[in-house]
């Protein structure tokens, strides 16, 4: 991470967003050096209630062994393995046997989703999660998420969209929590355009975070271009600023 792009993100972070809630940035690495690795848990556990540690300010790793979610696996590219009857947990369900979430309609509507799921590539055993102010020199993020309220993301989304003439972007798939903030965004971070993510829809991800929040991702390059399009946007606006007046 370039010190100066990151002083000049927080700098222009506490100007325009009123000092909102710092980023966080994930980079995939086979040394985790001084990251704490996450707690291998008993049973299931989802990822995102880790990260909550990471947005007060701790530095925590992932791996294929300390991730308590096969979704969670798959999405941050540790496997591509599905559960047994996966279509019908993300559906209705089997009699009997499983209680479907019924976030799809039928299963059959499952199996035709999975077909439009990216599947990426990535080097290294571990995955590490750092808040923006303790990124280093020597660390080079892959994606930056920002848990948002409303007028937060707002800026965000207008931002990501201020130097791209097609009107997307900005995406919001239907996919988990983990799906939002590290699949997709990591999937666009190669593009020629990337866009950046809108999630945490997730009910089965809600309860881990506030309910005012949702998130905003984006690959570190592209993030990167909308540091250097803050200043001479729309946020030097005074409508901006009666919006950066009510921040809480």
């Amino acid at each position: 991470m370039d010190p100066h792009v990151q002083k000049k993100f927080m700098d222009l972070w506490q100007k325009y967003f009123d000092n909102a809630e710092l980023p966080i940035a994930f980079y995939y690495t086979d040394d985790p050096k001084e990251a704490e690795p996450a707690e291998k848990p008993s049973g299931h556990h989802c990822l995102i209630s880790d990260l909550n540690k990471v947005r007060e300010g701790r530095t925590i790793a992932f791996n294929k062994d300390n991730i308590g979610c096969s979704g969670g696996r798959r999405y941050a590219g540790f496997s591509r393995d599905l559960p047994d009857n996966f279509p019908y947990f993300l559906s209705c369900g089997l009699p009997d046997k499983m209680e479907g979430e019924r976030y799809k309609m039928a299963p059959h509507l499952v199996e035709a989703m999975m077909k439009y799921v990216p599947e990426v590539e990535h080097e290294g055993e571990w995955m590490v999660f750092k808040r923006w102010d303790k990124l280093t020199e020597t660390d080079e993020p892959d994606v930056v998420i920002v848990f948002a309220e409303a007028d937060v993301l707002s800026g965000l989304f207008m931002l990501a969209n201020f130097d791209y003439a097609e009107p997307n972007g900005v995406k919001t798939p239907m996919t988990s929590g983990c799906g939002s903030i590290i699949l997709y965004p990591f999937a666009e971070k190669d593009k020629e355009n990337p866009a950046s993510i809108i999630g945490m829809f997730d009910p089965s991800a809600r309860p881990h975070v506030q309910s005012h929040k949702l998130t905003f991702a984006a690959p570190m390059q592209r993030f990167d271009q909308l540091i250097g399009y803050m200043e001479g946007s729309f946020l030097m606006s005074d409508l901006w600023k009666e919006i950066t007046d009510r921040m809480e």
